[in-house]
């Protein structure tokens, strides 16, 4: 795919890079010319990226990170800047889910969703937001929220919970670090199909989710592109603290 926005000499940091859309935004970055680190726990997968991109030409590392463990954050960011150089920009993506009642939640299922999509989101930033600060560089920082954190979605209390805090996050390092010429906005997407719950969109459950939309369909990873790019680049300079919906008008009903 031709890319009419281009981040040539610009360095990513992809987290959750080993599946679903983070697999997608590392592809899409180092497309545009970016060299991309690779962050996820499973590192054979990130292997496997890593050999895909530069197939095509372009330049990526794998790191392990697991964004629960602030030990793990910090030591793949610093092997991360080691191998490729400061990051320009984080596609700060990584996120899980448990889809149970309110009234069935435990401790483990609590804090399974919540240091992963707060904990994790909060101390990766902040990794790449000390860099950046230190180097004086004209950062991006992209939050992975959700529509979730702006309207409630059946029996996802702690998801719904945690992409708000995502939000409020991406304001608050917006507000406190535009000094430092560090954009950080948030993409809330709606319902995407990836292989996770691919299968999913094919039951009866599924198809009556799909139903309610209001354009009867789920989007594909690639929906998110433009924007991605967008708060990637240069032109995207004076957007700062945006929480932007890409949900095919699903926050809007």
């Amino acid at each position: 795919m031709q890319q009419s926005i281009r981040l040539d000499g610009k360095i990513a940091l992809v987290t959750g890079a080993s599946s679903g859309l983070g697999w997608r935004f590392a592809e899409l970055l180092a497309q545009a010319g970016a060299r991309v680190a690779l962050a996820a726990r499973s590192i054979d997968k990130l292997e496997q990226l890593k050999h895909q991109i530069e197939q095509t030409g372009g330049k990526a590392c794998a790191v392990r990170m697991d964004v629960t463990d602030v030990a793990s954050v910090r030591a793949a960011v610093a092997a991360a800047e080691s191998a490729l150089g400061g990051i320009d920009i984080l596609l700060n993506n990584s996120g899980v889910s448990r889809q149970q009642r309110a009234v069935e939640v435990e401790e483990q299922d609590y804090d399974y969703v919540t240091d992963t999509n707060c904990k994790g989101a909060f101390f990766v930033a902040q990794a790449v937001g000390r860099s950046m600060i230190t180097r004086k560089c004209s950062g991006r920082i992209i939050n992975i929220a959700s529509v979730a954190g702006l309207r409630v979605l059946a029996q996802l209390s702690t998801y719904c919970m945690s992409k708000a805090a995502v939000i409020q996050m991406t304001k608050a390092l917006a507000h406190e670090w535009g000094r430092y010429n560090i954009n950080v906005n948030a993409i809330c997407p709606g319902y995407i199909e990836t292989g996770i719950n691919r299968a999913y969109w094919q039951t009866d459950g599924g198809k009556k989710v799909v139903s309610m939309l209001p354009r009867r369909r789920v989007g594909q990873p690639e929906d998110l592109d433009g924007l991605v790019l967008l708060l990637a680049c240069e032109q995207s300079n004076f957007i700062n603290g945006a929480v932007i919906t890409a949900d095919d008008g699903l926050a809007a009903g």
